[in-house]
């Protein structure tokens, strides 16, 4: 059976990815459990044993994947007795022998994470977003997330010095070099790989929900419209929402029959808000002529 885009399936991922053809995915972008840290709901796989758990996963997902494609992976170590695991460190090197490219790391700032103190450690405030991909040329389409220069550039770019028109290289030999002139002119730059964004405010009926700001961050750095979108690890349907509002195709797998049920709910509301932005689209893309009245002299 070969799955049609946009919907949720419910079952396992290892059971369903396998009826999924060959590089029919243009982007995978997923939040799988953390280790133990979900045991009370998915059951949780011990930190020695992550690793062998998630290998026939990626090797599905590996095959799913166009070649030009990219996988977007959120994950974060737990502390345990008062020492940072490793087993995502353990994961990174598994799957880049299981052939996979680990192209790039982004930090995810939580922004409104929550307080608190402890003995030997500050708040956790980022998670990683792992980037992988199959080969070192992939689609990338930097200009969509382009990012405000702020009101620095006023003042910093009104008097330039002869060094600023220059490429200026750095002074302990890195290879890196700026040339400041190049930024006259321009209103938006190239964001970095810090994402800071908010935790979402309700967590719909799910454990761990993360904002739809992050997986459409990586949708529209890695896909165009129309592009398919997976996420084996669906949840509360965060990332088929993005897909949705950003014109994308999607598939996603949940286990839990609860969560499901919640998943379909959030892509209701998706294509209903989707509706509505195509109407303002259209209503201000194509207003409505004005009637013109004609007005009488009167003889009274």
């Amino acid at each position: 059976m070969e799955y049609m885009h946009d919907q949720i399936l419910l079952g396992d991922c290892l059971a369903l990815l396998p009826c999924m053809s060959d590089q029919s995915v243009d982007l995978i972008v997923t939040s799988p459990p953390y280790a133990d840290a979900r045991k009370s709901t998915y059951g949780g796989h011990p930190p020695d044993q992550y690793v062998a758990w998630f290998l026939p996963i990626a090797e599905e997902l590996y095959r799913v994947l166009k070649d030009n494609g990219s996988f977007v992976l959120n994950i974060k170590e737990r502390v345990v007795g008062g020492e940072r695991g490793i087993y995502v460190l353990e994961l990174i090197l598994a799957l880049r022998k299981q052939g996979w490219l680990w192209t790039e790391e982004y930090c995810w700032h939580k922004k409104n994470c929550y307080p608190g103190k402890w003995p030997n450690r500050f708040r956790d405030s980022w998670e990683r977003c792992l980037h992988f991909t199959k080969a070192k040329h992939f689609r990338m389409y930097q200009d969509a997330v382009k990012v405000p220069m702020g009101d620095w550039k006023d003042k910093r770019l009104a008097n330039l010095s002869e060094t600023d028109r220059t490429r200026d290289n750095s002074r302990v030999g890195s290879g890196f070099g700026k040339n400041v002139s190049n930024w006259v002119g321009r209103d938006e730059a190239y964001p970095t790989n810090v994402l800071h964004l908010a935790t979402e405010s309700s967590n719909r009926q799910h454990s761990a929900t993360f904002p739809v700001a992050l997986p459409s961050w990586f949708i529209k750095l890695f896909t165009v419209p129309g592009d398919v979108v997976l996420d084996p690890f669906m949840g509360s349907g965060t990332t088929a929402k993005a897909a949705i509002l950003l014109d994308r195709h999607y598939v996603g797998m949940e286990l839990l029959p609860e969560y499901r049920a919640v998943a379909l709910a959030t892509v209701t509301e998706a294509w209903e808000e989707r509706r509505k932005q195509e109407t303002k689209r259209s209503r201000k893309e194509n207003p409505e002529p004005v009637q013109e009245t004609l007005l009488v002299a009167s003889d009274d």
